[in-house]
């Protein structure tokens, strides 16, 4: 398909990002002609990783990609979620997406790695690709923006997009310090792998205690397993953000449990190398532009993994804003246009996150009794019903506007 170009020069476009909202963005510009460039502060895309969710609006963003049958190709396909009492007996077990929110059959759960590849490799040929390197300083003008990379190179481009995750250094230096729109929402968590002791495979087991919460989530019959060790804390702990000696200390002095597989998960914390460590929050801003600089996916608008569908805001915001500077002249009234028509949707998603607490991190003694009587009054495995947030956006279809 063939968008409607515009005439004027604002066709060189920064992204900064090469995750998941980054590459796709970068799809849909090069498509509608623009000229684009990707930096991307790690050495390559990242392989590996745990699994994401596809769903409803941002199943079609994929097909109209046409990386559909790759993904479903890469479906992990995990078939169900136990619940366990705090001494490790089984409540019940239920298809994910009865914990989620629901679901429908052409939903999609793949490993992050496989599609963050899947993505890349639809424009790794047909756009600059900027790895080990970043933004370091931004400078706008009228009708442009002076960038300074981190390796000292300095480039001029018509418009900057962040797509660049939840701590997002584009959106710090265009908008200023992350805490006026970090919202935290109470819970830490650890995540990391470990061997397979139990022989899960397709499945993910959940243990919780008041306030905590282990789980060990397993793609296939392979010989690790990912780990999480999440708590609910009152105060995020900045003292631990850049220091894994003390992320790791804190873990293990919030889980002393001895009941079921707590102690080796907190052993295997603690020679982990691959731990990544952060905190549960969104990100709410009032626009998601300024000036010649706009935010997209996870730096825009990240809903937590509560909700399960920071993956899918990606997709469908990365398709509205290439679409919309696309159709659009004017790329202030562009970003106006993409702002307006996505936000309804990014708001019916981020407030999925109440739901998804209380399902799977309940805080308190009462709240757990509440959550595990409601499990075992759920029939076993049932079927799935769909969220209608998941698919509160119909795609435009910009090239026939």
């Amino acid at each position: 398909m063939e968008a409607h170009m515009s005439t004027t020069p604002n066709r060189r476009i920064l992204v900064s990002g090469a995750s998941i909202a980054g590459p796709a963005l970068a799809y849909w510009l090069h498509r509608y002609g623009f000229e684009v460039t990707v930096v991307e502060k790690a050495a390559g895309v990242r392989a590996g990783g745990y699994p994401i969710d596809i769903r409803g609006t941002a199943v079609e963003v994929v097909r109209r990609m046409g990386v559909l049958p790759a993904l479903q190709a890469a479906h992990v396909d995990t078939r169900r979620i136990t619940f366990l009492h705090q001494d490790g007996s089984p409540i019940t077990s239920l298809r994910p997406t009865a914990t989620s929110g629901g679901g429908t059959a052409g939903d999609l759960e793949v490993r992050r790695g496989d599609l963050t590849e899947v993505l890349y490799g639809t424009v790794r040929d047909d756009v600059e690709f900027r790895f080990n390197d970043s933004i370091s300083t931004l400078e706008q003008h009228p009708g442009h923006v002076d960038v300074t990379f981190r390796n000292g190179d300095q480039r001029t481009f018509d418009l900057v997009v962040g797509a660049d995750g939840l701590h997002s250094h584009t959106r710090a230096l265009a908008f200023g310090p992350e805490e006026q729109f970090h919202h935290y929402l109470g819970h830490c968590f650890a995540g990391f792998t470990l061997p397979n002791d139990l022989g899960l495979s397709h499945e993910a087991v959940l243990w919780n205690a008041p306030g905590r919460t282990a789980a060990l989530y397993a793609i296939g019959a392979q010989e690790t397993v990912h780990g999480f060790l999440s708590f609910h804390r009152p105060d995020p702990p900045f003292e631990a953000f850049r220091d894994p000696r003390a992320q790791r200390d804190l873990v293990t002095s919030l889980f002393p449990h001895q009941d079921w597989q707590v102690p080796a998960m907190v052993a295997a914390l603690q020679k982990a190398d691959d731990l990544f460590f952060d905190v549960v929050s969104q990100i709410r801003m009032p626009h998601w532009s300024s000036g010649r600089v706009a935010l997209v996916g996870d730096a825009a608008s990240a809903p937590s993994f509560l909700t399960g569908q920071g993956t899918s805001l990606s997709l469908v915001g990365a398709y509205m804003l290439a679409g919309e500077l696309a159709t659009n002249p004017d790329p202030q009234q562009a970003l106006k246009a993409y702002e307006q028509n996505t936000r309804g949707y990014v708001d019916a998603n981020q407030a999925l996150v109440t739901a998804g607490e209380s399902t799977m991190h309940p805080r308190t003694e009462e709240t757990l009794a509440r959550r595990n009587q409601m499990l075992t009054s759920l029939a076993e495995l049932p079927e799935e019903a769909g969220n209608p947030a998941h698919s509160a956006l119909v795609l435009p279809n910009f090239d026939l506007r």
